[in-house]
């Protein structure tokens, strides 16, 4: 809007007082708010001041056109408000600095105005007042911007250094690991997050992105500290930089964060050193229970032990995964013995996982037997299946 004559000559006769008024904001209005008295007094003498001396001549400037733009400049504002966050300076001292500076320019046009000049001093305070929520606006979305990016830098930062401990690529004793507040012993952590079959496949990436954040959520709740995830649409490792036990309902917590089924598998580590193995036990116990279709649940290695054992490779584990092979292109028969060995061959309990009477199962054990020779009714022929079950889905995952 248009000024009268009298509110640009108000603002002009404030001009000399700009750089009186800049450094009386920087050194003594704004102290009495919460949090500046502890700012580095360089900071408070030039670039506060500077803000500050920038913003006031900016004001009477403009006003004293005979147009005045209500939007100002605000780059300025936008690089020191950037500056600020990356600094750390809380946002609400920030928003205070600009809403004192307002108040004592309007001191200031107050104390230079004349008797009968109250029209003018209105239409100043107007446009003013009209200035604030443009460069509040600016100031706070600018630094909210910068602290996201500086948290998404952060957070990658720690997301590779975790990957590198986790996959043996940071040694014990990095200086990086400082950053990740590592000294001494950890719990190690595999999850699984298994979705109900029904659900839709081609679920997009922002609701994938808000169950993880979820998940994390729900993990640095149950341990009180910030744990060190790397976390997929599948599962994830995790580092819990604390000498605990996974308490027993954890994977109940996890699952209703994430909505689905989710399975952990627990090590410890003694230290930063041991990390990494815990990491790779941990994610060996997750896929033999998957491969076993032991339920989802908290899982030790105490739990799969035997299990554990059959797994591994040894010169005669390519023979004991053949026993499988002619059964190989028959996946039902495959899902229908690992089931029953998951349920402890309770061929009632099978049939109802799978969805089917009985007698269809014992069908499908019967064909097994006969095709593969091995005898599910006798405990070497229980063992034999669960370690070729075990060593093929070894084999696949390489």
């Amino acid at each position: 809007m248009a000024l009268s004559p009298e509110a640009r000559s108000l603002a002009a006769r404030c001009e000399p007082r700009v750089n009186e008024l800049a450094r009386r904001m920087a050194r003594e209005e704004f102290e009495e708010l919460p949090g500046y008295a502890e700012l580095p007094d360089d900071l408070k003498d030039l670039e506060i001041a500077a803000t500050a001396r920038h913003g006031v001549r900016l004001f009477l400037r403009s006003v004293g056109e005979p147009d005045p733009a209500p939007s100002g400049s605000h780059r300025l504002f936008r690089e020191r408000a950037a500056q600020r966050a990356e600094e750390g300076m809380p946002l609400h001292l920030l928003l205070r600095t600009h809403a004192h500076g307002l108040y004592v320019l309007w001191q200031a046009l107050r104390d230079v105005a004349a008797p009968g000049e109250e029209g003018a001093l209105v239409e100043l305070v107007d446009v003013l007042l009209s200035w604030q929520p443009g460069i509040v606006g600016a100031v706070t979305e600018t630094y909210l911007d910068e602290r996201s990016a500086l948290e998404a830098e952060r957070r990658a930062q720690v997301r590779s250094l975790v990957r590198g401990l986790l996959d043996g690529m940071v040694p014990p004793g990095h200086v990086l690991l400082d950053q990740l507040r590592l000294e001494g012993p950890a719990l190690v952590l595999a999850l699984g997050i298994e979705a109900d079959p029904g659900a839709d496949p081609g679920e997009g990436a922002v609701a994938v992105r808000r169950r993880l954040r979820r998940v994390q959520t729900a993990l640095d709740h149950t341990f009180g500290v910030e744990v060190l995830a790397l976390l997929e649409s599948d599962g994830g490792r995790v580092i819990v930089p604390l000498d605990c036990r996974p308490p027993d309902d954890l994977p109940r917590h996890l699952a209703k964060a994430s909505g689905c089924q989710v399975r952990v598998a627990a090590v410890q580590a003694a230290g930063p050193g041991e990390v990494t193995e815990a990491a790779r036990t941990a994610t060996e116990i997750l896929r033999i229970t998957r491969a076993c279709g032991i339920p989802a649940g908290l899982h030790r290695l105490d739990d799969v032990l035997l299990e554990y054992h059959l797994s591994r490779h040894s010169e005669t584990s390519h023979r004991i995964a053949a026993l499988l092979d002619p059964v190989a292109d028959r996946p039902e028969l495959l899902e229908t013995l690992r089931t029953h060995l998951a349920h402890q061959q309770d061929r009632r309990a099978t049939a109802a996982a799978l969805g089917l009477h009985p007698n269809t199962v014992d069908n499908r054990l019967a064909r097994i037997g006969e095709q593969t020779g091995i005898d599910l009714s006798a405990p070497r022929g229980t063992a034999l299946a669960i370690a070729a079950l075990l060593l093929r889905d070894a084999d696949r995952a390489l």
